[in-house]
């Protein structure tokens, strides 16, 4: 997902809503990633039944993939993380679909709750933890296919790349 020239265009694409299209079959442009992302969350029958819920480490169940990319379902119970990291060489798309979950970057923390979205270039830091007393539940897409997930010594927050991440859109 090349999101250079979409943002030089748009500026945040995920504040620009006329630039979300419904997701294709195939998607090719960081708007219709988040249209793909949009319509899973959006279709409930497609996800919930194989939500499961670990304490020891989070659950996670690869939903779908397509050409060049994978479509993640993520659980949390309270507590749990994934560490300070980034993507490798993926773009993403990481959507909440159950609960709250907060991502923290050395620019500070979000809440993010049931809808809110986040768009990530490759080489965004971040680390996302479930802070809440609920299960949380998340939808991650990534293109090329994730097949790295470099980890990041947390030192005064999380180290982040000067590239940013989209800001959170609430449903």
């Amino acid at each position: 997902m090349n999101s250079d020239s979409d943002l030089q265009i748009a500026g945040d694409i995920l504040e620009v809503t006329h630039l979300l299209q419904p997701a294709r079959e195939h998607p090719a442009t960081v708007a219709e990633f988040v249209g793909l992302a949009r319509t899973i969350a959006a279709d409930r029958a497609q996800w919930s039944h194989l939500v499961e819920y670990d304490a020891t480490s989070r659950w996670y169940h690869r939903l779908r993939t397509g050409p060049g990319y994978e479509v993640w379902l993520l659980s949390w119970v309270p507590g749990q993380g994934s560490g300070p990291h980034d993507h490798g060489r993926s773009s993403g798309v990481l959507t909440v679909l159950d609960g709250e979950l907060t991502e923290r970057t050395d620019r500070g923390q979000r809440a993010l709750g049931a809808g809110a979205q986040r768009v990530f270039a490759p080489g965004y830091v971040h680390d996302v933890v479930n802070d809440s007393l609920e299960p949380a539940v998340s939808l991650h897409i990534y293109y090329p296919g994730l097949t790295d997930m470099p980890m990041h010594a947390a030192q005064c927050g999380v180290r982040a790349t000067a590239q940013a991440a989209g800001d959170v859109v609430t449903a």
